[in-house]
């Protein structure tokens, strides 16, 4: 083969198409897109604040008639719910129960009613827990001497025709009230009778019994369950009431 042949063929070839390399200019027009796109929307956003603020300063009196409206609505709110916590307070002071009423309650019912008769006196926090593994407190209670109370109600539906109240009842709420729920003052509240030696061993163990008849003062009354009761630990913070 001619050195021309070869020469014609060699320059028939393509020079090979260089590729150019990715390099920072099109992330840099990405951000710089994205940036401007970012103005756009911010100057959008502002021109559409400056339309509204103009739009209510040339109608200022539906911003004043909206700021009434909602002046008056949640001083509705506010006074609602004053009057309701008054009414509350007035009901809760108000509260008192027969002995017929309490025995014909169901033992849930009759929980619920020394529950409430705890809050009439001023315990806020005043809540029923009774109910499988109570572990002997159906009702706790903080009275405004910061006294914690813990008390084990058991309703008798034949009041003093029930069942007696007996020294093993006792003896489950002595094992759970200090040391299980904290107590400072552990109660037992009957409307029916208490066995005397149940009595003794509450006076040994430094147990309250509330027997038909103190139920009975207290609950028809508006004395507090510790003026009733004797040998009620002292208060552990000054109250108002004290």
């Amino acid at each position: 083969m001619s050195p021309r042949t070869r020469g014609s063929r060699s320059s028939g070839r393509r020079p090979p198409v260089r590729r150019r390399p990715r390099g920072p200019g099109r992330r840099r027009r990405r951000v710089e897109d994205r940036l401007i796109g970012l103005l756009i929307a911010a100057a959008l956003g502002v021109g559409l604040v400056v339309v509204v603020v103009n739009w209510l300063l040339a109608h200022w009196w539906i911003l004043a008639a909206a700021a009434v409206l909602a002046v008056l609505v949640g001083g509705g709110l506010l006074h609602r719910k004053r009057q309701r916590a008054r009414w509350d307070a007035v009901r809760a002071q108000g509260l008192r129960y027969g002995l017929a009423q309490l025995d014909a309650l169901h033992h849930t019912r009759f929980e619920d009613a020394v529950r409430d008769l705890m809050h009439r006196d001023g315990c806020r926090d005043a809540v029923r827990v009774g109910g499988g593994g109570d572990l002997g407190a159906d009702v706790k209670a903080t009275d405004p001497y910061g006294r914690r109370w813990v008390i084990q109600c058991k309703h008798r539906r034949a009041g003093l025709a029930g069942s007696a109240v007996g020294t093993p009842d006792l003896q489950v709420l002595n094992g759970t009230a200090r040391q299980v729920h904290g107590a400072d003052v552990a109660v037992i509240v009957t409307n029916g009778r208490v066995t005397a030696p149940a009595v003794a061993f509450a006076g040994q163990q430094r147990l309250h019994v509330v027997d038909r008849h103190t139920l009975g003062a207290w609950a028809s009354g508006s004395r507090p369950l510790w003026e009733l009761l004797r040998a009620v630990p002292p208060p552990r913070k000054p109250s108002a009431l004290s």
